[in-house]
């Protein structure tokens, strides 16, 4: 078998989708999604039985780290699998604005 017909088998990339994520990628971001999940789940928890500001702000920060996480693996995944290609088919003015869009976008400290 040849090693691109092994390579599409692998990583199937279909060509009018602008996501490709291997199974362990997906399995890692879902996993930290279920902690954002779970540490969310704790801070409305939290508000509802009126606890302290200072706990909820801490549990707080949990669910905005585990998201950052999952933003951070995302952004790894795009630029090795979804920013390649697009590179490569010569789309890469569309690329970089993607990019470029999202930091400046990102207001959230």
């Amino acid at each position: 078998m040849s090693q691109i017909l092994l390579y599409v088998l692998l990583y199937p990339y279909p060509q009018d989708m602008d996501t490709h994520r291997s199974k362990d990628v997906r399995d890692r971001m879902l996993h930290r999604l279920k902690i954002a999940q779970g540490h969310l789940a704790k801070v409305i928890e939290m508000v509802d039985k009126g606890q302290y500001c200072i706990d909820i702000i801490q549990q707080s920060r949990a669910v905005q780290h585990a998201l950052k996480q999952v933003d951070a693996l995302t952004l790894e995944n795009h630029l090795q699998t979804c920013v390649i290609f697009h590179i490569e088919k010569g789309d890469t003015k569309k690329t970089t604005d993607e990019i470029m869009k999202i930091f400046k976008n990102n207001s959230v400290t």
